[in-house]
């Protein structure tokens, strides 16, 4: 099955759902969803968060599987939490499990993009990746 389009090709503006349906009865219900987080994940935060937990969380064994550095998988890792809006103000982390329905994603963060900046002019992280992210934050 093809993976949902979370943004625009034309405009890169964020899709939304109208219609789901049931493959079994066909039932159609018609109306306005949003896609999941993870579905409007570029693919390269996608599949970086893959091998991250097909490593269990070892970041060593995602050191050893990308061939890179272990501050380029914290690096990395820090993006796509960014990406997926589970940084909060002072690097701190917010809940994963959502206690209340998660709000549709705001605009551009300021916050998320100037953390990303500054990531990059200390070097913690490369332009490639600070490109990535801040792509992301649309």
């Amino acid at each position: 099955m093809a993976k949902i389009l979370a943004h625009c090709p034309v405009c890169e503006g964020r899709l939304g759902i109208t219609e789901i349906a049931c493959n079994q009865c066909n039932t159609r219900i018609s109306g306005t969803f949003d896609t999941c987080r993870f579905c409007q994940l570029a693919p390269d935060h996608l599949t970086f968060i893959e091998v991250f937990l097909r490593c269990e969380g070892n970041i060593s064994r995602v050191e050893k599987e990308l061939g890179i550095s272990y501050p380029t998988v914290r690096n990395r890792l820090t993006l796509a939490l960014a990406a997926l809006n589970f940084l909060g103000s002072g690097d701190e982390r917010l809940p994963i499990v959502p206690t209340t329905p998660v709000p549709p994603t705001p605009p551009v963060n300021e916050h998320d993009r100037r953390h990303i900046l500054e990531a990059l002019a200390r070097g913690e992280i490369g332009a490639e990746d600070a490109a990535l992210a801040l792509r992301d934050l649309k």
